[in-house]
C-alpha cells in the first residue's frame, strides 16, 4: 500500500518546506492541505510544469528550444487546499486555430505558446478542487470556492466560484479594500503580525488600521 503523504486531514506542509522547482516561487507561511488527494504538490497540484528533476533529466526546453517557460509565483499566507489543480505548461502544444490540435514531434518547436505566469497573491485562500487555468492572477485577499474553474484573473478580496468562475461578491467594501491594500499585513514582520493575530481574527478592518498606524506606519 502507498504511504499516504499526510498523516490526518488536519495536518498541512508549508510550501517553503516543500518545493523544490525552481520554476515554482512560493512566500512565507503559505501552505497545502492534500490530505484527502493524497499528492505531494509538486507532482499532484501542479500540473505540466517543467523544472522538477526527472523533467530537467529528460530535456531542456530553454536551452534547447529557446521557449519562455511560465512560473508559478505564490505569496504569503496562501492556503491551498486538497485537490486544488493549478495548470501550467502554456498552451500545452494545441493550437485551437490550426487544422489539428494534435501535438506533432516534429512541430514541437514552433507549436509551444506561453501563457504568462500563473500568480497567487498573499493572504489568497484556493477551496477544494478547484482548478486554477495557466496564466491566471488571483489576487490578493480573493477566495475561490471548491469545485471552480478559474479561466480569468481575479480581483483582490473577491470571492468567486463556479466553471467558469465567476465573481460571487467582494469581501469587503471598496474603501476597506483600499485600506487592506495599503497595510499589506502580510509583509509585516512575524512579531507583529502575532501581535496583531487576534485582530486579524475578526472583521474590523478599522481596528486594524489603527494599529497598523500606531505599529508599522510610524
Amino acid at each position: 500500500m502507498k504511504q499516504h503523504r499526510f498523516n490526518h486531514w488536519s495536518e498541512i506542509k508549508y510550501l517553503k518546506d516543500i518545493v523544490t522547482n525552481p520554476m515554482i516561487e512560493v512566500g512565507e507561511y503559505s501552505y497545502y492541505s492534500g490530505y484527502y488527494d493524497n499528492h505531494d504538490f509538486e507532482d499532484g497540484c501542479v500540473r505540466y510544469l517543467w523544472g522538477d528533476e526527472k523533467s530537467r533529466k529528460l530535456f531542456n526546453p530553454i536551452e534547447d528550444n529557446g521557449w519562455h517557460l511560465d512560473k508559478l509565483i505564490i505569496g504569503n499566507y496562501v492556503c491551498i487546499a486538497s485537490g486544488v489543480i493549478i495548470l501550467m505548461g502554456g498552451n500545452h502544444n494545441h493550437h485551437s486555430e490550426w487544422i489539428t490540435v494534435y501535438p506533432f514531434m516534429e512541430q514541437i518547436e514552433t507549436s509551444y505558446e506561453p501563457k504568462g505566469d500563473t500568480i497567487i497573491e498573499n493572504d489568497a485562500w484556493i477551496g477544494m478542487n478547484a482548478m486554477i487555468m495557466p496564466g491566471v492572477t488571483i489576487g490578493e485577499g480573493a477566495i475561490v470556492a471548491a469545485g471552480s474553474v478559474v479561466s480569468k484573473d481575479v480581483p483582490p478580496y473577491t470571492i468567486v466560484g463556479g466553471n467558469p468562475a465567476k465573481e460571487i461578491k467582494k469581501r469587503f467594501t471598496d474603501k476597506e479594500i483600499e485600506k487592506l491594500k495599503e497595510m499589506r499585513w502580510f509583509d509585516w514582520e512575524r512579531e507583529k503580525i502575532e501581535r496583531a493575530s487576534h485582530i486579524l481574527s475578526s472583521s474590523s478592518i478599522n481596528h486594524l488600521y489603527d494599529f497598523y498606524q500606531r505599529e508599522i506606519k510610524q
